[in-house]
């Protein structure tokens, strides 16, 4: 999806759902990463996350874009927007629009190392690696060995 077929489908949502015109700007941003979108006020800008479009597909999106548009008109009419205002969340029910985005399926696998003890078979999961040389088992004080490596970026 391009730059143009996504400020077509969020002025298409906000006239359909909102009934009200999108009149600022809707962009891309590959550098969000534990959300689904943002709606930034003082720009007027609506971000949202394109892994979401990749990895859980168009329907996603579409509720992304559907609760970042509440922000925005709650914003525009001078109302409460956001999440712990009683407008907002009114406005997300009425919209039928999602209160949180759900995870992506590339977030899952968040231990890129996983360590497993040679004597008690106990396993450690870690997000950053472990020097097996200097440390050892928690539990017996047997020696590590490591089972998964690294994602390669």
């Amino acid at each position: 999806m391009n730059q143009k077929e996504l400020e077509q489908l969020t002025h298409d949502i906000s006239e359909t759902v909102f009934e009200k015109p999108f009149l600022d700007k809707v962009t891309f941003n590959n550098r969000l990463r534990t959300t689904g979108g943002r709606y930034i006020p003082s720009k007027r800008l609506i971000e949202l996350n394109p892994k979401y479009y990749h990895e859980l597909g168009y329907e996603e999106l579409v509720g992304v874009i559907k609760h970042e548009l509440c922000h925005y008109h709650l914003h525009i009419e001078g109302k409460g927007y956001q999440h712990r205002d009683p407008e907002f969340r009114q406005l997300l029910k009425r919209t039928d629009s999602p209160r949180f985005c759900n995870p992506l399926p590339s977030m899952n696998d968040k231990y890129a190392f996983i360590y497993q003890c040679n004597d008690c078979q106990h396993m450690y999961k870690r997000q950053r690696r472990v020097d097996v040389k200097r440390y050892r088992c928690g539990k017996c004080k047997g020696k590590l060995i490591q089972i998964k490596n690294a994602k390669k970026y």
